[in-house]
C-alpha cells in the first residue's frame, strides 16, 4: 500500500513507476495490491523513491500489521496505522469510483458501435437494445455498488444480523 501512496503522491502511472523502477507493471500492481516485493524489487523502488530501503520495509510491516489487525504498542505507529487504515479505504473507494467509469465508457463505446451496426445492416430490427439493456443492468448495479447509494447489505445490517443469531451483542 505504501507502494501506490508513493506513486500517487508522484502523480505517476503504474507503467510510469515500472519503467522508472525497471520492474515490470505487473510487479507494480501485485505489490501495490500486498504482496511481499522481492528485496531487488524493494531496492529498485526506494532508490526511485529516493528512500532507505529500512524506511520503505517497515512501512510495509506496519501496513502488514494493519491488515492481520494486530494490536501494536507505541502511540505514535497507532496513529500511523489509523492513517494508514484511512488512506487505504480512501484509496479503494477510488479504485471502484475509477472502475465504475471505465465501465461506463466501456459500455457506451460498446453500444455506439453496436447501435452504428445495426442501423447499418438491419435497420428493421433493433436488436441493439436488448444488449444495451442487459448490460445497462449491470453498469446500474455497478453504480449502485459503487457509490452506495442503497445500503442493503452494509456492515451495521450484518452486525445486525449476527446480533439476532448469537441473542446477544457482539
Amino acid at each position: 500500500m505504501i507502494i501506490k501512496k508513493l506513486r500517487l503522491q508522484k502523480c505517476w502511472s503504474q507503467e510510469q513507476l515500472a519503467e522508472f523502477s525497471g520492474l515490470s507493471v505487473r510487479t507494480i500492481q501485485r505489490i501495490e495490491r500486498g504482496h511481499p516485493a522481492s528485496l531487488e524489487s524493494v531496492k529498485a523502488l526506494a532508490a526511485v523513491f529516493q528512500l532507505n530501503i529500512h524506511d520503505l520495509q517497515q512501512e510495509s510491516q506496519v501496513d502488514t500489521k494493519t491488515k492481520i489487525n494486530q494490536p501494536l504498542n507505541q502511540s505514535d505507529t497507532v496513529n500511523k496505522v489509523q492513517c494508514n487504515i484511512e488512506e487505504h479505504k480512501a484509496m479503494e473507494y477510488v479504485e471502484g469510483i475509477k472502475s465504475f467509469y471505465h465501465h461506463l465508457f466501456t459500455y457506451l463505446f460498446i453500444i455506439s458501435g453496436l447501435s452504428a451496426i445495426n442501423l447499418f445492416f438491419s435497420p428493421h430490427f433493433l436488436w441493439v437494445l436488448f444488449a444495451a439493456g442487459g448490460w445497462g443492468i449491470g453498469l446500474i448495479s455497478h453504480g449502485i455498488n459503487t457509490f452506495e447509494l442503497f445500503s442493503l447489505f452494509s456492515p451495521e445490517w450484518e452486525k445486525k444480523q449476527v446480533e439476532k443469531r448469537l441473542g446477544r451483542a457482539l
